[in-house]
């Protein structure tokens, strides 16, 4: 992977663009082809929109300034609306979506998932605009559950890029960043393409989260609350609820799991203020069904209460869309009471959408070969629990069923202001025999995909938080530190002391992939991969990884490590 700082000047026509995409993805390692459709301009394929898209990054210099501006979060939400508005769409047009709109710190991308499923079901044609992306930036905008084709965003990226382009100069130069753009893209994409509900995730917080320019949604949800962000949102479980309530609307419902109570208070605290009916959903055990439990798609006890929360939006939307005279018991406005959400009896497309989700990346399973790998994106510590707890429970059933003794390896990433060392703390009971860290590069060539580049960080701060991970992982295990954590590559640093055996740390997702499969896994074996030889004295102590009947792989505390590992396992991203 490449990474580079926007430094130079772009133009305001779109004889600029086209000399800023052509230097962009020759810095990326991709070759300029020349093509033609009746919708874009000439030689503007999807790589060529992936290179100018990630111009809108905000590079590392830049975030300290970023954070600053959310001290006026209102001129933040005005400066969107003026984005849209250049973009050709308006606040107004965006009530046409029928908006379903969902925050949360935990389980809101579930929670989504679930809903627009149950929807999908019903034979309802869908939007769904989520972040982030694993592999692909087109997966963050999904048609009827799927990410929309290169062609079909490539189309569409052009037409608002242009128009936004074509007006910088008359507003001091000024283009969205990139999850302002992306989510502005989302709206248009869902416009013209006339879908009939968008299941809209917020990115970050509520109250200023530029998907809060929404002002009549359908129905609104607050799935789990924890701590997050804490730099943009506070540092307490109240001032995040605070923010999460901020996607409130006047008369319009609102649903939430249950919450910690100081959250509970500040959210129904919120829901007077602004004049929303807000729920609090029942057990998922509450519901009425034929008799049969519920079998969900995604796997964690967890997935209970996103799963409840789904089914109230999902209700309440076909309340709203099939029957408008049947809603529920009205609120006295003046409550301060937080009301129970009736349970219903559940229809068989209900129980069809909640077992037929898919959602990548949160308790996924994937078996190649002599190698398990377990996917899960947490990275919070109360998602961390519950991805123990649901690593526990299903890599025991594996290992129930192997042929001999099984190795576990732990690969590990966590980036922002998060507690990685909380989170490692809470994985010492997986008793792994590895425990292996690598930064969020995908592998260290130049010719991999720009969807995943990032411009936010530094690969020197990367390896150092990858470096501080290892530290904390050998604190928690061994009560004590060893000077000399090393990229374990030929020729870069010093060799790793020979009485560390249990911390790895690798400079990109596939060198670190490949050590721990060692060979097993057809698909990380293809010669065509191109990595760094390992020194010497490391393969030599992979010895318990070639002997053991399979090698069990537990990767968390990143969705962009997730995202990485998938983009090696499955050949279906790589396209």
């Amino acid at each position: 992977m490449v990474y580079f700082s926007p430094t130079f000047q772009r133009g305001s026509r779109f004889s600029a663009l086209l000399r800023e995409r052509d230097l962009w993805c020759r810095l990326a390692g991709f070759r300029h082809r020349s093509t033609q459709t009746a919708h874009q301009l000439p030689g503007m394929e999807y790589q060529d929109a992936i290179c100018t898209l990630n111009t809108l990054q905000t590079n590392a210099s830049a975030l300290e300034q970023v954070r600053l501006e959310r001290n006026q979060p209102q001129q933040q939400l005005q400066a969107m609306e003026g984005f849209l508005e250049r973009a050709g769409l308006t606040v107004e047009e965006l009530n046409r979506l029928n908006i379903i709109h969902v925050t949360g710190t935990k389980g809101k991308g579930s929670t989504c998932a679930f809903t627009e499923k149950i929807l999908r079901s019903y034979g309802f044609r869908t939007g769904f605009y989520s972040s982030p992306h694993l592999v692909q930036v087109r997966e963050r905008i999904r048609i009827n559950g799927q990410p929309i084709g290169k062609d079909i965003f490539t189309k569409y990226f052009w037409q608002i890029y242009g128009r936004l382009e074509e007006s910088k100069q008359t507003y001091g130069g000024t283009m969205p960043a990139y999850f302002r753009f992306l989510t502005i893209l989302a709206f248009h994409v869902f416009l013209q393409e006339k879908v009939d509900v968008a299941v809209i995730e917020v990115g970050i917080g509520g109250a200023y989260d530029c998907t809060n320019i929404i002002r009549k949604p359908w129905v609104c949800g607050v799935s789990s609350l924890g701590i997050d962000h804490t730099q943009i949102l506070g540092d307490t479980i109240e001032k995040i609820a605070w923010q999460k309530g901020g996607i409130f609307k006047p008369g319009v419902p609102a649903f939430t799991v249950k919450q910690p109570e100081g959250a509970m208070a500040v959210l129904r605290d919120r829901a007077k203020e602004i004049k929303c009916p807000l729920w609090v959903c029942p057990d998922l055990g509450d519901y009425q069904t034929d008799g049969t439990p519920f079998h969900l798609g995604l796997a964690g006890k967890h997935q209970h209460s996103n799963a409840s929360l789904a089914l109230q939006l999902s209700n309440s939307w076909l309340k709203k869309r099939c029957s408008p005279d049947k809603s529920l018991p009205a609120v006295h406005r003046e409550s301060i009471k937080v009301h129970q959400a009736p349970s219903f009896r559940v229809s068989s497309e209900m129980v069809m959408g909640l077992a037929d989700t898919e959602w990548p990346g949160r308790n996924q399973t994937l078996k190649s070969g002599k190698v398990a790998y377990f996917l899960d994106g947490a990275h919070t510590v109360r998602s961390m629990q519950a991805c123990v707890d649901w690593f526990q429970v299903t890599a025991a059933q594996h290992e129930r069923n192997a042929s001999g003794p099984v190795t576990r390896v732990l690969l590990f990433n966590a980036t922002g202001d998060r507690d990685s060392a909380a989170m490692l703390k809470l994985l010492v009971p997986c008793h792994f025999d590895f425990a292996v860290f690598c930064p969020n590069i995908t592998e260290v060539i130049a010719s991999c995909s720009a969807d995943q580049q990032n411009f936010n960080v530094s690969v020197e701060n990367m390896l150092t938080r990858c470096m501080d991970n290892e530290r904390s992982w050998r604190l928690h295990n061994c009560g004590g530190d060893k000077e000399g954590a090393e990229l374990l590559i030929e020729e870069r640093l010093q060799p790793v002391p020979e009485t560390q055996v249990d911390t790895l740390v690798f400079p990109c997702i596939l060198s670190a992939l490949q050590w721990i499969t060692q060979g097993r896994d057809p698909v990380l074996a293809d010669p065509d991969k191109q990595v760094l030889a390992v020194k010497p004295n490391i393969r030599a102590k992979a010895a318990i990884l070639r002997e053991a009947a399979e090698i069990h792989v537990l990767i968390t505390g990143s969705l962009h490590l997730v995202g990485g590992v998938l983009k090696h396992l499955n050949p279906k991203y790589s396209n």
